[in-house]
């Protein structure tokens, strides 16, 4: 059954995950290598999201609380927030908006810094996590980076792992090092997210509304090109790594969780047949779910 998929993964050059479940029906699923745990790069930001949205409901955080972000303290990164010259003053919820729609790193590690890495560990096991873990945000990560790459800045780190002349540094894609999960794992989240297991109605919504607002259409949305397929996503890129996580609605209103992690032979910025490929994935176990 998933021989169509593993052969869009091959004919991309990349070795993929995939887990894919309908939402009204959680014994239909479609897996490639689904238990494996594989770093998440910024998917990491949606069991963030959850968790933080976990607190509100427990009254322990405000989400309209304010927090003031200075450009030398905050994330660098290429959207959002990470790029302003100003000091810039949002909400906990706004920055959440930010961090899931344009996958804003300074947002991302602001929130993170509100919830704690603790306190998250705890809400990721209560909500059934078992395989997913998050040991650090998006400066960390770059400062991890920096490390195994033996350079002096954020950029000259990435740069490294875009060269293809030169070999990776010894495990830098080892998951046990990284934010990592795996695909059943993250399709657990979105299912137990979309039936409103985890969260308040409130908070259930505000998940759901943030979700479908994300801006990048260029993976799993390639794979329905159309309006009346609603996608509602977060995606992953580091290196190698290309990702997304996700429910795919139907104009049927049908519903599919799908969850797809890639590692690609070179670690070029740009990869598009890869992107394709995830979205290609994705509509082939949507139609094996049908």
């Amino acid at each position: 059954m998933t021989a169509r998929i593993r052969a869009v993964f091959e004919d991309a050059g990349v070795r993929g995950w995939l887990h894919a479940v309908a939402l009204d029906a959680p014994d239909s699923t479609i897996a490639v290598d689904a238990d494996d745990v594989v770093p998440m790069a910024s998917v990491y930001k949606l069991p963030l999201l959850a968790g933080f949205c976990r607190l509100v409901d427990l009254g322990e955080v405000d989400p309209r609380e304010r927090l003031t972000l200075d450009p030398s303290t905050r994330t660098a990164g290429p959207t959002g927030l990470s790029l302003f010259a100003d000091p810039v003053t949002l909400s906990l919820r706004d920055l959440a908006v930010s961090m899931m729609t344009v996958s804003d790193n300074a947002s991302a590690d602001a929130l993170l810094h509100v919830v704690g890495l603790p306190r998250l560990a705890e809400l990721l096991k209560s909500f059934g996590l078992q395989r997913t873990w998050v040991r650090r945000g998006a400066a960390g990560q770059l400062r991890h980076l920096q490390r195994q790459t033996g350079v002096d800045s954020p950029d000259a780190a990435l740069a490294v792992l875009a060269d293809n002349d030169r070999t990776d540094p010894a495990g830098v894609y080892d998951a046990a090092n990284a934010s990592a999960s795996t695909t059943r794992d993250m399709t657990s989240l979105l299912r137990r997210l979309w039936a409103g297991d985890l969260l308040s109605p409130e908070q259930t919504a505000f998940v759901l509304a943030t979700m479908r607002r994300q801006v990048f259409l260029h993976r799993l949305a390639s794979g329905f090109p159309h309006d009346a397929v609603r996608i509602a996503g977060k995606t992953g890129t580091y290196g190698a790594l290309r990702h997304e996580v996700g429910v795919v609605t139907l104009p049927d209103n049908a519903a599919f969780a799908v969850a797809i992690f890639t590692q690609a032979a070179r670690g070029d910025l740009r990869q598009p047949r890869v992107d394709k490929a995830i979205g290609e994935a994705a509509r082939i176990a949507v139609d094996l779910l049908r």
